[in-house]
């Protein structure tokens, strides 16, 4: 599975990577506006749970933010699971695979079907794959994933049966089975004339269909609930699958939820007050809430867990795109620009930013510093202590680096560049999530000590999403991407020509065309690990591969990594059925077809 932005860092961490949801389970629906929708929800057991913002998409092909909608909509080929991080069948019930490693066959389970009562079959698979992810037409982070080898050559998919699929590489490709755990399966019967379709613009119909102002009820899904309503701004409704294929050992029909609710609530603050209050049955914990809700524990009927360090990063980003848009206008300020790209002005960045202080002061000692772009629980991770490169906060060494580059400060001790430019930037981050505007408010305190002005502005997220994946109208953003233990996941983000390589993005289908986009020697490096990892089988020397790669991102700083928190929920006690874990990024939702409500 691709790596997609994270929302919500704290929030989402804190149900097992979940954190963008709080949890309220309850038979009549509290704190949600609209008596009707009470009243109406009442006999009806239901899991309540509240996001911070909306959907940005129902098409989870176009979507690059997480969570989204596949956390309770989509099951896969093959599935991770959430605890052990083996892959386990889902959709097929077993594979084979020739001893070339070139050929994969997948056999489905008998008498699948979609929401819509339809078989889903072989038909459907191939579908997905030949004219959504492998169609070039389609701009789709997943077809990153899957490309292979030095001429990037994406696998072929044929139908043998209804129920069984050949995939064909072009070589052996190590971490083939889990690029295909997280990804979609799409309803051929329902989907296929919006591929053949083109609009005004020449682009495929698929490109604007399932946004979200599409009924709901139309959107065909196989996973264990559909959805049933979306109001923006203020809910999301899903109600059980009644044509999911799963059941219990008794034979009974799973998910056994009849009904969960996405409460939009835009502000982890006021996600809180609803939890003390009563509101929700569980609450993501960010460090500044431990402390607080841990007192609770006894009191409230739930339980704080802990699943360890969060997996994921969080960073910021400079934008080094030197292109031009159609227009022939530079993306980027040329002077602002020629800053970013310098190596020693990121470097100063990353020396001035006071990690501990942060650690103590917004985290509240609940983290450590992060170093690498690879989550801390793959195998794959190298760490300080292996010889990674890091930064530890050191204001003189910036003034060194950045004096030495040419840059000056003033009688005021403002920084300048060579031209006597003031060094001036904005900083992003989206401004639902509490930790993140609090750790960016500090970037910019710690950049001005170094006599760099910093003009903080926090967006929503869906607008800062748009901003680095599409416009490219930024100058410094402070986000998260989502992880996990197979390195080639982040192929969308860390290849130079991947669909999220938002600190130099390329040009991608279905958007207007940019001009004189340049890769530098360093990103085309990592293209070569990405692809001589892929190749390699050998764990032992996918960790050394990787850990060249892991080097090179140090080094020049295309992300300057912050700090990797610990995953924390409180979660009621009539919620059964949870199996807390920080490996999955769906967290405490990775088993939602096996969740109880006690009372039900």
């Amino acid at each position: 599975m691709n790596w997609t932005v994270r929302g919500w860092f704290d929030r989402w961490w804190k149900i097992g990577i979940a954190g963008m949801l709080s949890f309220c389970v309850a038979i009549a629906l509290n704190g949600c506006s609209g008596q009707h929708f009470k009243v109406a929800s009442a006999q009806v057991p239901q899991y309540v749970t509240s996001t911070l913002s909306n959907p940005k998409t129902f098409n989870l092909a176009l979507g690059q933010e997480w969570p989204n909608i596949s956390i309770l909509t989509s099951d896969f080929l093959i599935d991770q699971n959430g605890v052990t991080g083996a892959l386990e069948p889902e959709l097929a019930e077993s594979w084979t695979i020739s001893e070339d490693k070139l050929k994969y066959i997948f056999n489905l389970r008998e008498g699948l079907k979609w929401s819509d009562g339809q078989p889903l079959t072989a038909d459907d698979v191939v579908f997905s794959f030949n004219d959504i992810y492998l169609n070039e037409k389609i701009p789709t982070d997943v077809r990153d994933v899957l490309k292979i080898g030095v001429q990037r050559q994406l696998p072929q998919v044929k139908k043998l049966t209804d129920r069984q699929i050949e995939f064909i590489l072009p070589e052996p490709f190590s971490p083939f089975l889990s690029s295909l755990a997280g990804i979609t399966i799409y309803p051929a019967h329902v989907l296929k004339d919006t591929v053949t379709t083109l609009d005004a613009t020449g682009n495929p119909k698929f490109l604007s269909t399932w946004g979200t102002d599409t009924d709901p009820k139309k959107i065909v899904v196989n996973g264990p609930y559909v959805i049933d309503s979306f109001m923006t701004g203020q809910r999301v409704i899903y109600r059980r699958n009644p044509y999911y294929w799963r059941k219990d050992a008794q034979g009974k029909q799973m998910p056994y939820i009849d009904q969960i609710v996405w409460q939009i609530v835009e502000s982890t603050d006021n996600q809180l007050i609803k939890f003390r209050s009563g509101e929700l049955d569980a609450l993501g914990l960010g460090p500044d809430d431990f402390s607080l809700v841990k007192r609770e524990e006894q009191r409230g009927k739930f339980t704080v867990y802990s699943g360890g360090p969060a997996s994921g990063t969080n960073f910021i980003s400079f934008n080094l795109n030197r292109a031009k848009n159609k227009d022939g206008q530079p993306l980027v300020d040329p002077i602002k620009s020629r800053w970013f790209n310098n190596l020693a002005f990121r470097q100063a960045v990353a020396y001035a930013i006071d990690r501990p202080t942060m650690i103590n002061n917004i985290f509240r000692g609940i983290g450590q510093p992060q170093d690498s772009p690879i989550s801390v629980q793959s195998p794959f991770y190298l760490s300080p202590k292996e010889g990674l490169k890091s930064y530890a906060y050191n204001p003189a060494k910036s003034k060194e680096l950045l004096q030495g580059a040419g840059f000056k400060y003033n009688t005021q001790g403002q920084l300048l560049d060579s031209d006597g430019n003031r060094v001036r930037f904005t900083l992003i981050t989206n401004a639902e999530n509490k930790t993140r505007v609090l750790m960016a408010t500090q970037i910019k305190q710690d950049l001005e000590k170094i006599g760099m002005q910093v003009d903080f502005n926090p967006i929503s997220f869906n607008t800062l999403v748009e901003k680095i994946s599409t416009s490219r109208d930024w100058d410094c953003y402070l986000l998260g991407f989502t992880g996990g233990a197979e390195p080639n996941d982040g192929a969308n983000v860390w290849m130079s020509k991947g669909g999220l390589h938002s600190f130099n993005l390329g040009p991608q289908p279905g958007q207007p065309p940019i001009q004189g986009w340049e890769v530098n020697d360093w990103e085309k490096e990592i293209d070569r690990l990405f692809i001589e990892g892929a190749r390699e089988f050998d764990p032992a020397k996918r960790k050394e591969i990787y850990g060249k790669f892991q080097q090179i991102v140090q080094e020049q700083l295309p992300s300057i990594h912050l700090i990797n928190s610990i995953a924390m929920s409180a979660i009621r006690n009539r919620i059964q059925g949870i199996r807390f874990t920080s490996l999955d990024q769906r967290g405490a939702m990775w088993n939602v077809y096996e969740l109880k409500v006690a009372d039900q």
